[in-house]
């Protein structure tokens, strides 16, 4: 969340843009090593992040005897402003409540957490009318970034590419009448040239007859969560070669023996990226499966933006290939 709507880069965080920031606070660094907050909080959703550092207010408060109201984001800035001694004693937790008020900016201002449950309920659900609806109410709010206009666009066209009565033209068009620009537009298909169903050589919406029977009883339970529903395509993967379920045919491996054993060392490294909700899968996986370490890599660390770029540039590298009879990666001496 913070990568998407801030941007991280070398674990730095320009805040020069959020207003009303101090000199101190517009680049702050977000370091596990060297932060001990953000080390037990890093993995954490938005909402309990939030609750961790009104705890930490409120030890504050008893030790100081302090009777300030704590109970919002914008309280918990002002009592910082308020008690400057907080600072000294909590360290560098004041860098992580102006992270946390600004990303609760964002989210109230352009109604994220409405976008975030929509594109949620486009990859994990599969009632095309009710997701069609929402996305077109949401793309006609003015409250709403043409960024995330745009992507809920690009994910409906790799969900429902193949669906009978798919409305992608009709959603590229509204972009179009929101004055989104062609370069924008075209990133629809774009996306499709790079990973719709033509290219992909995996199920990363589920529909195969396994999953959507998992769904399908994680429907009858109900959904703990709406916000994290979606689970990237390395859980499957992981959880297949732990299991052993592994397909060689895909993902082949060298040597003469069959792999039997449960792996105990894992290395996933992503040539074109990774993401953080990737890092947080193998999180997980490292914390819940016992003599099992993995370790996850690529040569990038993906938010919408750069993802963006990236697939332009593979769409337009390709696209030229073509234009002078070559094979995609071939070079001519």
């Amino acid at each position: 969340m913070v990568h998407e709507l801030l941007g991280i880069n070398n674990n730095r965080i320009d805040l020069s843009s959020v207003p009303g920031i101090s000199k101190e606070l517009r680049e702050i660094v977000l370091s596990a090593e060297h932060d001990e907050f953000y080390a037990n909080n890093m993995q954490l959703n938005f909402g309990e992040i939030g609750n961790n550092i009104k705890e930490l207010m409120e030890e504050f408060q008893q030790k100081s005897k302090s009777q300030a109201k704590v109970e919002s984001i914008s309280d918990m800035k002002s009592f910082i402003e308020n008690y400057p001694q907080f600072k000294k004693m909590s360290g560098t937790v004041s860098k992580h409540v102006t992270v946390v008020g600004e990303l609760s900016r964002l989210v109230g201002s352009h109604c994220l957490l409405e976008v975030s449950e929509t594109e949620q309920e486009i990859v994990c659900q599969s009632d095309h009318s009710v997701v069609l609806q929402k996305i077109q109410e949401l793309m006609t709010n003015p409250k709403v970034r043409d960024v995330d206009k745009l992507r809920l666009t690009m994910l409906y066209a790799l969900r429902y590419e193949k669906h009978s009565n798919n409305a992608i033209s009709r959603l590229v068009q509204e972009l179009g009448k929101q004055g989104i620009g062609e370069n924008q537009k075209r990133m629809t298909k774009m996306i499709l040239d790079y990973g719709g169903a033509k290219t992909r050589s995996s199920d990363i919406f589920g529909n195969d007859p396994v999953s959507m029977t998992k769904k399908f009883f994680k429907g009858l339970k109900g959904v703990e969560n709406v916000y994290t529903q979606h689970k990237p395509l390395i859980h499957q993967l992981l959880d297949n070669l732990i299991k052993g379920k592994l397909r060689e045919g895909m993902y082949p491996y060298l040597g003469t023996s069959q792999l039997r054993d449960r792996p105990q060392d894992v290395i996933i490294f992503i040539i074109g990226g990774t993401t953080y909700e990737e890092a947080l899968t193998v999180h997980t996986f490292n914390k819940t499966t016992p003599g099992v370490r993995i370790i996850i890599g690529g040569t990038h660390v993906h938010n919408l933006q750069s993802f963006m770029t990236e697939i332009s540039q593979a769409v337009t590298v390709v696209q030229h290939a073509r234009s002078r009879g070559q094979t995609p990666g071939q070079s001519r001496w």
